[in-house]
């Protein structure tokens, strides 16, 4: 045995043993036996279900179109549940109403045969309440009970519904104008009747009105002469009430103000006396403290500068010594340098100084060839080429005496540039 939902009723089939009972479960839980056990499910849900007649004949023979709206569930008596779950158990709720329309349909179709078109279209509740009592027996058998049944829609396709409906038009529309024209007849002379009776209760009304008001305004004028009488003997009472008290109050005034002329007085000898007091311990104290502190500040930037100067000069004369002691080595070193070269020069031999002089002349040969070496070449322009050898041999020739006027040394005494010379000459 299986729960069961509150959707509807679950049957169960079968048992143990080959049992056949049944049992049917509304609203509640029961159990099952796996694989051996049979339940199903029936939807106790309502069921809306759309019947449609058409091109039905009337009892006068005239087609008629009918559709209608069923609203119908399957019955929880135990009896008729039984009977519901017996026809439908296995089936869809589609099932169902297809079941319940073709029933539905037949009656419709057989009541439709038996009224005219007026009891039809004038009268649709009852129609609907025939069709209902007609087929809730057939229904009530497969355990379904009818809610609701209404007719939703009637119309022809012969123009019968809208031809009646046109006739009794003109009718309502005659009678319609006949009574609108007797009562306004009648609305008319009602009307003057109620003119006049309002014209005489007005009259009356304004004469009594009038007397009223009459009584009224003199018995008011009366009370209004005792009441200003009264007023002015309050009025002159109370002013001269309101003149004592308003005496003693101003004296009760004129003694506060001589109280808080005092206090006032003292409390400004106390404020005077608090601000001299604030005075000197704000402006001039800092006053003084300030002048204080710009004299020590005054004082120490003198002493600074002072000191500044002092270590400047101790510099520049510092400096001039090391600059003084530096030059005097230089110089010293430079001198002893030109005396040493001296002393060397002295012991030289004319060897040692023709080895300078040749050490030297590679130096005097670049400079003296400097600006040839900007020459991309020489041409000379001679007619004999013994005269070119001849001029190139004079040029060596001159070389010793140059070298001997610029330098003091005499070349043409080295063994090799004699024998160049000699070979030349």
């Amino acid at each position: 045995v299986g729960g069961c939902s509150g959707l509807g009723p679950r049957g169960l089939e079968g048992g143990c043993c080959g049992s056949d009972l049944k049992q049917y479960v509304f609203g509640g839980w029961a159990w099952a036996w796996w694989c051996i056990s049979d339940t199903q499910r029936l939807s106790l849900e309502v069921m809306t279900i759309l019947c449609r007649c058409e091109n039905i004949e009337t009892s006068e023979g005239v087609p008629l179109y009918v559709t209608g709206v069923a609203q119908v569930k399957i019955m929880t008596e135990r009896e008729l549940l039984a009977v519901a779950c017996e026809q439908f158990l296995g089936k869809n709720v589609q099932d169902i109403k297809n079941v319940v329309l073709q029933t539905l349909e037949g009656h419709l179709r057989s009541i439709l045969g038996t009224l005219t078109v007026e009891q039809i279209y004038q009268d649709r509740d009852q129609f609907a309440k025939l069709v209902r009592e007609v087929a809730a027996p057939d229904v009530g058998r497969m355990g379904i009970e009818i809610l609701s049944f209404t007719i939703k829609d009637v119309y022809d396709k012969v123009e019968y519904l809208s031809s009646l409906g046109k006739t009794q038009t003109a009718v309502v529309q005659r009678d319609a104008d006949i009574g609108v024209a007797e009562a306004e007849r009648d609305a008319g002379i009602r009307e003057s009747e109620c003119k006049r009776e309002m014209l005489d209760i007005k009259f009356m009304s304004d004469t009594k009105t009038a007397d009223s008001k009459r009584a009224f305004e003199m018995q008011k004028a009366a009370f209004s002469q005792e009441i200003n009488i009264k007023t002015a003997e309050a009025q002159l009472a109370y002013e001269l009430q309101g003149a004592r008290e308003q005496q003693k109050i101003r004296q009760e005034e004129i003694e506060i103000e001589v109280v808080q002329r005092k206090k006032q007085i003292d409390v400004e000898e106390k404020e005077i006396i608090r601000m001299d007091k604030e005075l000197t311990a704000t402006i001039k104290r800092p006053a003084e403290a300030e002048a204080h502190r710009m004299q020590q500040i005054a004082e120490g930037e003198k002493v600074k500068q002072v000191l500044i100067a002092q270590a400047e000069a101790e510099k520049i004369r510092k400096i001039g010594e090391a600059e003084a002691s530096v030059i005097e080595a230089i110089g010293k070193a430079d001198a002893e340098k030109m005396k040493l070269k001296a002393e060397a020069y002295q012991q030289y031999g004319d060897a040692a100084k023709m080895a300078l002089v040749l050490d030297a002349l590679p130096q005097i040969a670049a400079k003296v060839a400097a600006p040839l070496a900007k020459v991309d070449e020489i041409v000379i322009l001679s007619g004999d080429s013994n005269k070119v050898t001849s001029e190139l041999s004079r040029l060596l020739a001159e070389i010793p005496a140059s070298v001997h006027a610029l330098t003091g040394v005499d070349l043409s005494k080295i063994p090799l540039i004699q024998k160049a010379t000699g070979a030349q000459a």
